[in-house]
């Protein structure tokens, strides 16, 4: 039997996970969290009940397949549970890497390792309960600055204008180095919170930039962005609500300064003007005007990296691999060894961990499938393999200290997080710390073997 192993469960493993099994041969899954779902679990807005039941089914059925083997709460990586090398000792026919981008840009700010300066993943992280996330300090204030113009910053912002348990926001400000004609967030995301958008200030905001844009032919007066970007502001009986969301464009955080205690007192921003590039398009480039904003929260969404601790080699744009100069558009998922200039055999990367914060679960189910297809056409050429069974490879993961979860447990987690949620009456509910994911495992497991003797 031919086996490939796949590295991480979000979308792009799930369903590249479903199509090697699919097409014959054995998938197994190594994840870092307890649960599969990835960014589809621990990403999408926690309101979003619809999406993650339908996603949450789709992922139950990649499992129910039987060649297809799960061992969660197992991360891959130099310095973590196992090391790339002790995977390979397994002797997989090929691996596929879809563990996506665990790493976050940085700022690159004086300042900006203060109390109270968070990256936008990290934070998701922590408001949808994913461990340890869930149980570190992601305190806010009263006075929150997030750093870009996409559906991240909007969700982030809804949940704390209106769903943080804190209560402590007075005012949301979303910053962007560019203008208004590059918002990049959705007009069906920007209505969760579009009730908290002072039309007056946002207008003030953009005649604040308006002859700045104008040297680069962008209309950024309220005709021209209130109905491309925000329709309701334009409804006569449109009146705003606290706490306050704001904007302010064409602005780079500068520097990070800290009170006292440690914690971010105040954001120093400089401001920014347009220029034209070669191709049409337009960059912002400092025009020497800084500001001073008081401020006790920053959290910035300026995209994800890959984490190089994992292992593999690492290219300009992430995880190594290597463009055909003759189809430069199509998607490569065959790892590159830069060294040597050659092919890793038998290695793939898909998802987020070929391209970093490219889409969400759609996206990313793509590219796992399309992964996923190289991996099936690489391996029908190979002879029959010796790969380790699932288990042995759970005896192995165990002889290490490890505690990996089997599709077997996570059927009785997800027994025991039903029975909680009925008795709290609420529509689901998950354990936010490893530990009491075990401890309600194991009050399954007793409670079936008890009734089952």
């Amino acid at each position: 039997m031919k086996t490939v192993f796949v590295v991480g469960a979000g979308p792009a493993g799930m369903f590249a996970a479903r199509k090697i099994a699919l097409a014959g041969y054995d998938a197994v899954l190594f994840n870092r969290d307890v649960k599969p779902g990835g960014l589809a679990e621990y990403g999408i807005y926690p309101l979003k009940d619809k999406m993650k039941f339908g996603l949450r089914k789709q992922f139950a059925q990649v499992l129910d397949l039987p060649n297809v083997y799960y061992f969660g709460h197992v991360q891959i990586g130099n310095g973590y549970d196992m090391t790339i090398a002790e995977l390979d000792a397994m002797r997989p026919s090929a691996v596929i890497y879809t563990c996506g981008a665990q790493g976050a840009h940085e700022l690159g700010l004086p300042g900006e390792r203060s109390k109270g300066v968070y990256a936008a993943k990290d934070f998701v992280y922590h408001y949808n309960q994913l461990p340890p996330y869930s149980s570190q300090d992601f305190s806010t204030g009263r006075r929150i600055v997030i750093i870009g113009i996409g559906n991240v910053a909007i969700d982030i912002a809804r949940w704390l204008l209106q769903d943080s348990p804190s209560r402590a926001t007075e005012e949301v400000t979303i910053i962007a180095r560019r203008g208004p004609v590059e918002i990049k967030f959705d007009k069906k995301e920007i209505e969760y919170v579009i009730r908290h958008i002072d039309p007056a200030a946002l207008a003030a905001e953009l005649g604040r930039v308006s002859e700045r844009c104008a040297r680069v032919n962008e209309d950024v007066s309220p005709e021209a962005i209130f109905p491309e970007h925000f329709p309701m502001l334009m409804e006569e009986d449109f009146t705003p609500i606290a706490p306050r969301l704001s904007f302010r464009f064409l602005t780079s955080p500068t520097a990070v300064i800290a009170g006292e205690d440690g914690r971010i007192s105040h954001l120093e921003v400089g401001d920014n003007d347009l220029l034209h590039r070669p191709d049409g398009s337009t960059k912002p480039v400092p025009n020497g005007q800084k500001t001073l904003l008081d401020v006790d929260t920053l959290i910035f969404a300026i995209g994800d990296q890959q984490d190089e601790q994992l292992g593999l080699p690492m290219g300009p744009n992430g995880y190594a691999t290597q463009v055909d100069p003759e189809h430069p558009e199509e998607p490569v998922f065959q790892l590159w060894n830069p060294e040597q200039s050659c092919p890793l055999e038998g290695r793939f990367v898909a998802g987020w961990a070929r391209r970093a914060s490219t889409g969400l679960v759609g996206i990313a189910r793509h590219d796992g499938e399309l992964g996923a297809q190289q991996v099936i056409e690489y391996v029908a050429k190979q002879p029959e393999g010796d790969a380790l069974s699932p288990e042995e490879i759970l005896a192995r993961l165990q002889e290490k200290g490890l505690h990996p979860v089997t599709k077997a447990d996570l059927a009785l987690l997800g027994a025991a997080e039903q029975q909680e949620a009925e008795k709290r009456r609420l529509n689901y509910f998950k354990y936010s710390d490893n530990d009491s994911m075990f401890e309600a495992i194991e009050r399954e497991r007793s409670a079936v073997s008890y009734f089952g003797d």
